[in-house]
Formats: structure tokens, C-alpha cells, sequence
């Protein structure tokens, strides 16, 4: 949940919800864009900081390997869309397979993270790991349940079989 409450919100999340409030999309794409930019050289202070757990890293690693997979990709394709027209159009033209594979590569970057992590000597067994998921499971729902009953009692005329206009 720490780790959670450190991450920025997703693009996706960020345009549903505002889409449903009635609110500016393209600002609200905008924020979390800048949000997830900002993120990845926060979250992990921010963990690390919540968590208290102090690490033995070399920052100047960690930056360098940020930039080179997240900025520098990002600034490429910026600079790629200006000068050179062609790209958009092309985008636009395969914008189905485009999607597709940015779909397969994440699929790909989340599974060779998972299997790096168990290919580790893990200091936590598989029985562990699933009674950490039933419990936040099982904790989800009651959070969810007496959230749910809180809003009844509190907003009991409120929305009793009239929708709100």
C-alpha cells in the first residue's frame, strides 16, 4: 500500500476519471504525463523514505539508467514528430499495430521483471508471497465493505432509488 500511494496515477486512470467528471482531458493527460515523468526519479525516494529502509546504490547510476530508457526515448520521439511529418503520418496509418506492439512490450518488460525477481535467491517463499496477497486481498475488501456502509448511512436520502441529476 506504501509503495502504491508513491506511484503517480496512469494516463489511462487519469483520462477515464476525468472523462466521467465531466473535467479537461487534455490537461488532465498533460498532468499525468508530467506527473509520470516526475515519478520516476520520485517514487523511489519516496518508498525509500516511507519504507525506511536506506539503500547502498550509486545515484549517478540510477539517473543515468532513468535517462536512457525513460527521457531519452521521450525526447527522441518528440524531436522525431517536428521536423518530420512522415512519422506522424506513418503512426497514424498503423496506429493499430502500433498500439499492439506497445501492449506486447510491456507485457514483456513486467514478465522479465517478474522472472528476474523469483530467478533471485528470494528471501521470501511462495507461501509467504500468497498469504501477503490474500491478506491485502482480504483487507481490500473490508476497507471496500465499511466504505460502502459508511456511504449508506451518511447519504441515505440522498440517492435512494433517485439518480442525482
Amino acid at each position: 500500500m506504501v509503495i502504491a500511494s508513491c506511484l503517480p496515477m496512469s494516463i489511462n486512470m487519469a483520462h477515464v476519471l476525468t472523462d466521467a467528471a465531466g473535467g479537461d482531458d487534455p490537461l488532465a493527460v498533460i498532468n499525468a504525463a508530467a506527473g509520470n515523468m516526475i515519478g520516476v526519479f520520485l517514487s523511489p525516494v519516496l518508498i525509500l523514505g516511507y519504507v525506511g529502509v536506506t539503500g547502498d546504490t550509486q545515484v549517478t547510476d540510477v539517473f543515468y539508467e532513468l535517462t536512457l530508457k525513460v527521457i531519452l526515448p521521450v525526447v527522441v520521439g518528440q524531436i522525431v514528430q517536428k521536423p518530420m511529418p512522415q512519422a506522424i503520418a506513418l503512426f497514424n496509418k498503423y496506429k493499430e499495430y502500433v498500439k499492439k506492439a506497445q501492449e506486447y512490450a510491456l507485457v514483456f518488460i513486467v514478465y522479465t521483471v517478474f522472472c528476474k525477481t523469483f530467478s533471485k535467491d528470494a528471501v521470501s517463499s511462495f507461501g509467504e508471497i500468497f498469504l501477503m496477497i490474500a491478506f491485502v486481498f482480504l483487507f481490500l475488501i473490508f476497507v471496500m465493505t465499511v466504505a460502502w456502509f459508511t456511504m449508506r448511512l451518511l447519504f441515505r436520502d440522498c440517492c435512494l432509488g433517485n439518480p442525482v441529476n
